[in-house]
């Protein structure tokens, strides 16, 4: 059976390689949320005396509680209790409609989300509020609260939303970075699999710079974390934690061949969300800088250009990328055309303002760090020398 890569979010979950709908189980069950001790406290056992005369009476025995948490206990406590009441439960409603019928029923879905602030934004994924007529926001504290959209991102799948919820019952998430991450680091994923909340699961950081499809089609989700911590419909965007108990990254998909979790999952990296997520909150969109290079190819001596858009900032200022060359020929009565591609006068990028530039995902993350209209420096190779060329961006 192929693997599909499911959106860990709604109870409705899309295919995204082979378009499949998988539905998740709708099951109204909760956990609730246990007091855990605070790292380091030590747990008396029951009085042994007492212990034997209870077994002696014929009553089970109480079990035996271990003295002290191990260092790894105390992590994961820590972790939970500082970030669990950071985590909301996202619930939605959308009225569905068939036109031949003339039909309509209700869809409910469920997801996870951050809280960011003290004003009542929640970060979560666009794909957990995608058509929801209805919105509803609970906290860790169990208040519930019917939210707005406030700005999303479909190509990222980020999306931020308003609460109107008292101060005093909103606990910010820690935000981490994700620009130093490294494979084997151990992390957490906390959120609302199945409905049920407060759900932490671990794990470690099984690779970086994974890539998606993204929910738009022809683009790609570049760069994310990939992990083996437990993801399931409704953990969509819950935060991925690291040691500290401060956010890396929000849960987004994970690869599977069953609809269940199958050890991997994958996060947007919270440098990126770092940059979205105020633009989206003060414009409702996200407004991208854009060069015009659609395509580079990574080589040890820089990125060089293989495709620009036509008419695009890079075009207009110069850059070129590899070259067509159509010839038509005839022979006998037969007019026929070859396509031959020149790759040698494609220029080659090294440097944004005097950031080397290896990856084509660093490229491009850097171009977005600019506002359309901005000028910025490249420096490029070409022709075996290096020169400076300034690009006025454009936008998406």
């Amino acid at each position: 059976m192929k693997s599909l890569f499911i959106w860990s979010g709604t109870c409705v979950a899309i295919g995204v390689v082979i378009g499949m709908t998988a539905t998740s189980d709708q099951s109204t069950w909760k956990l609730n949320v246990l007091q855990a001790a605070q790292p380091g406290v030590v747990v008396e056992p029951p009085d042994r005396g007492q212990a034997d005369a209870s077994a002696a009476a014929g009553a089970t025995p109480a079990p035996m509680i271990p003295a002290v948490m191990t260092p790894e206990e105390q992590t994961n406590v820590f972790v939970y209790e500082n970030t669990n009441p950071s985590v909301a439960n996202i619930s939605t409603t959308s009225i569905q409609q068939d036109p031949f019928f003339r039909r309509q029923w209700q869809e409910a879905g469920s997801g996870s989300g951050a809280v960011l602030d003290k004003q009542g934004h929640i970060l979560t994924n666009f794909h957990v509020v995608e058509d929801a007529d209805r919105i509803e926001v609970t906290l860790a504290s169990t208040g519930s609260f019917v939210a707005t959209l406030v700005g999303q991102d479909k190509e990222h799948d980020i999306a931020v939303l308003k609460i109107d919820a008292l101060a005093e019952e909103l606990q910010p998430i820690a935000l981490g970075s994700s620009s130093n991450l490294r494979v084997g680091q151990r992390v957490y994923a906390l959120g609302n699999p199945f409905g049920w909340d407060g759900t932490l699961t671990t794990g470690i950081i099984s690779s970086l710079n994974r890539n998606l499809p993204s929910r738009v089609p022809g683009r790609e989700m570049r760069a994310l974390i990939q992990t083996d911590a437990a993801m399931n419909p409704g953990n969509s965007g819950g935060p991925l934690l690291n040691t500290q108990g401060k956010m890396i990254g929000m849960c987004v998909a994970i690869a599977t061949k069953t609809g269940q979790n199958a050890g991997v999952g994958f996060a947007i990296p919270i440098d990126r969300i770092r940059h979205f997520v105020p633009e989206l909150i003060q414009n409702g969109r996200v407004v991208h800088a854009n060069i015009g290079i659609v395509e580079v190819v990574e080589t040890g001596a820089g990125l060089v250009i293989r495709r620009l858009s036509q008419d695009g900032p890079a075009e207009m200022a110069g850059l070129r990328g590899y070259r067509k060359i159509v010839q038509r020929k005839r022979q006998g009565g037969i007019l026929y055309q070859t396509v031959t591609i020149d790759r040698s006068q494609a220029d080659r990028v090294l440097a944004v303002d005097g950031e080397l530039m290896r990856t084509g995902v660093r490229f491009r993350d850097k171009i977005w760090e600019y506002r359309p209209g901005d000028v910025i420096q490249l420096s490029i190779l070409r022709d075996g020398k290096k020169i400076d060329v300034a690009v006025t961006l454009g936008s998406d």
